[in-house]
């Protein structure tokens, strides 16, 4: 039978064991961070020890990074890119064709000279929708005289056209106006009458000219 402990024995032995830890603990505070040290014998801050202020996070902040995980945040979009037009081929623009000019169609007759001294050749002439008469002539008779010019359309229409004939051995020429074609230049007939100045019927016819006695066209 265990022997029964005392009050005065009780109050002794749990005023020692107060006193044990009392004194116990504090040698394990100064202990333990003094008992943690580098490599070259400095002590070892722990972490959020000493005078580091708020925000201040040495040299990883700077650089972006932190201690913890951080999630980067998606870069701002920029608007799309227009698209690209095509490149258009430089064309060296081309000419515009000119036209070319119409042909022209004589039909004339043969060349007659008169013992007077005119000589003469008439023709019929077609150039794209006109047609129209025309004598060449020469005299050396001396003297004035009149050409007397008719173009005779098909149908009976006919243009005439009286031309003075100067007393001169030079070439000269005469014609009616040009009218709207009715047909070609083979369905008219032209007719040159070469007489002396003066008025009435008693001025001498001295040559007459057409273009009837040859069938051939020439441009």
């Amino acid at each position: 039978m265990s022997p029964v402990m005392s009050p005065a024995k009780l109050r002794v032995i749990g005023l020692g064991a107060a006193v044990a830890v009392a004194v116990l603990l504090p040698i394990v505070a100064v202990a333990g961070p003094t008992g943690l040290t580098g490599l070259r014998g400095d002590a070892v801050r722990p972490a959020g020890s000493g005078d580091a202020k708020p925000g201040d996070g040495g040299l990883l902040p700077d650089l972006g990074l932190g201690l913890g995980s951080r999630t980067a945040e998606p870069a701002e979009a920029g608007p799309d890119p227009a698209p690209a037009t095509p490149a258009v081929p430089s064309v060296t623009p081309t000419p515009s064709p000119v036209p070319a000019a119409p042909e022209r169609i004589t039909k004339c007759g043969p060349e007659l000279a008169s013992p007077d001294g005119i000589e003469a050749q008439t023709c019929v002439l077609a150039e794209g929708p006109d047609t129209w008469a025309r004598t060449y002539y020469r005299n050396a008779t001396g003297q004035e005289l009149d050409a007397f010019l008719t173009l005779m359309a098909p149908g009976g229409r006919t243009v005439h056209v009286r031309c003075p004939v100067a007393a001169q051995d030079e070439p000269g020429t005469c014609e009616t106006p040009r009218e709207r074609g009715q047909g070609k230049a083979t369905a008219y007939t032209a007719v040159a009458e070469f007489a002396g100045t003066g008025e009435g019927g008693s001025t001498p016819l001295l040559l007459r000219s057409g273009s009837n006695t040859a069938d051939t066209e020439g441009s």
